[in-house]
């Protein structure tokens, strides 16, 4: 693997809206872009490369009969995902990945962990646990289960993507904004005892101090994927997003967490997911998105000198 740099920044986009029933978070990653992210990067002192998209296949092109829906195509593209994640990180990249629905995460995060000997952590910034299974699944929707596969719980043909079974411990793993989460769910989470800091904490501690909660349980790790849903923030502040959730996070409280995760220097890849146009109001959320990847990325309120 090629030395790591940090300020190299390789984006890579999975249109994929098959993992749920609500159509429009696929052109999510052209969103994204057209609200300049590249621009916004190379602004502040990175070398950035678009890689283009991974070839995702629309729904209705995709076969109905099976027991998981349309789990032959989203294991498909995770499994290029994984493929091309590695590859990014074995060239020592940053990779940037524009989603899409959550599931696109299966393959982000198992090819960044599979390219690496060192365990890599996960930050989960979500409205949702993502948590589910196959079994336990309410809707049946993959976007609902992707932190459960990569943590080795659920269909095998989800969870053996980029290596066979887990690709994250639960001990490296932290969510971070919950106030949606299934009733089988919240059993599966207790069982496995992942760490989550739900919007309660927040409220009550304060969102500096939960961030720096979450940090501190991931400081064994010297590699941490964020994995960023738009609905962690409330409808009011980013309304396009693919299943919006009220009472998130206010806009200056996403980006303090963006600013004090930036500040740790901790986070080595990251995803950013559900940006949903149709559903959006001028292309607001995804401007947003990139503002907040900017503050993850050290944009600063006054730059500090040196």
């Amino acid at each position: 693997m090629s030395e790591s740099d940090p300020r190299n920044v390789q984006i890579l986009g999975v249109p994929m809206d098959l993992g749920q029933d609500r159509r429009g978070v696929d052109m999510g990653p052209s969103a994204i872009r057209y609200a300049q992210l590249k621009e916004v990067l190379e602004d502040l002192d990175y070398s950035v490369t678009d890689l283009g998209n991974v070839e995702t296949p629309i729904p209705e092109m995709v076969g109905k009969k099976e027991e998981v829906r349309h789990l032959g195509a989203v294991r498909d593209v995770c499994v290029a995902v994984a493929e091309r994640a590695r590859g990014m990180v074995e060239a020592g990249a940053f990779p940037i990945f524009l989603g899409g629905d959550h599931s696109v995460s299966i393959g982000t995060v198992s090819g960044v962990a599979a390219a690496s000997t060192e365990r890599t952590g996960v930050i989960w910034l979500d409205a949702h646990a993502d948590f589910n299974t196959d079994e336990t699944s309410p809707s049946g929707n993959i976007h609902g289960m992707p932190l459960a596969a990569l943590a080795g719980v659920g269909h095998p043909d989800l969870v053996d993507i980029g290596a066979l079974g887990a690709s994250v411990s639960t001990e490296d793993i932290v969510l971070i904004g919950l106030r949606s989460v299934d009733l089988r769910e919240r059993e599966l989470l207790r069982e496995t005892g992942v760490r989550l800091y739900t919007m309660k904490e927040i409220d009550a501690y304060g969102v500096a101090n939960v961030v720096r909660r979450a940090l501190k349980d991931l400081s064994h790790l010297e590699r941490v994927h964020l994995s960023f849903d738009l609905d962690a923030l409330d409808p009011s502040v980013a309304p396009g997003v693919g299943t919006p959730v009220r009472g998130g996070l206010t806009y200056r409280e996403a980006h303090l967490v963006m600013e004090l995760i930036n500040e740790s220097s901790t986070i080595t890849s990251l995803d950013v997911v559900e940006v949903n146009p149709i559903l959006d109001n001028q292309n607001g959320t995804a401007e947003l998105a990139v503002e907040l990847v900017a503050s993850l990325m050290g944009r600063q309120i006054i730059g500090l000198p040196s």
